[in-house]
């Protein structure tokens, strides 16, 4: 996460996280690194529906999509992103392991995550199966993909998503 933190900090770029099923581990690993304060805005770790719509998250696409969705993970990162009045906002939400009682709908193992461009007003959004045998090592996986998804979006200076 060294290289993400470098590469916003010569863009002079900012960065927000909202995540569910990640519990927060991607900001904890943004702020392990030292001088991530300088580009990290904001992290909210919003494990509910109610979580996820208090930080503004439309209830509509949850009801029309469910909270395991392309469509959550998108408006998560445009929502933490313009709440932390930051350049990109991450979102990811996905079931881990175990189905949710709440949230019935949607793949057990599978995430998705959102990497929203303010500045373009675009989104980078990946849909990602985890197989590892516990949680924290899914969380690892999840973590890693959008680390190696942020260094190619900040890395290019035109990104085309395959």
């Amino acid at each position: 996460m060294k290289e993400v933190i470098e590469k916003l900090k010569e863009k002079g770029k900012t960065i927000a996280t909202m995540e569910s099923c990640t519990g927060g581990g991607l900001a904890y690993t943004i702020t392990n690194v030292e001088g991530a304060s300088d580009v990290f805005h904001y992290g909210a770790v919003t494990y509910s529906n109610e979580a996820k719509i208090s930080q503004g998250v439309d209830s509509k696409i949850i009801e029309k999509y469910t909270v395991y969705s392309e469509e959550v993970a998108k408006d998560m990162s445009k929502k933490i992103s313009l709440l932390a009045n930051s350049d990109y906002g991450v979102g990811v939400t996905g079931k881990l392991n175990r189905p949710d009682k709440n949230n019935p709908n949607g793949n057990d193992n599978q995430v998705f995550f959102s990497i929203y461009d303010r500045e373009k007003d675009e989104y980078y959004v990946t849909n990602l199966f985890v197989d590892r045998p516990t949680r924290e090592l899914n969380k690892l996986l999840i973590i890693e993909s959008i680390e190696k998804e942020l260094l190619t979006l900040l890395n290019q200076k035109v990104y085309i998503r395959k």
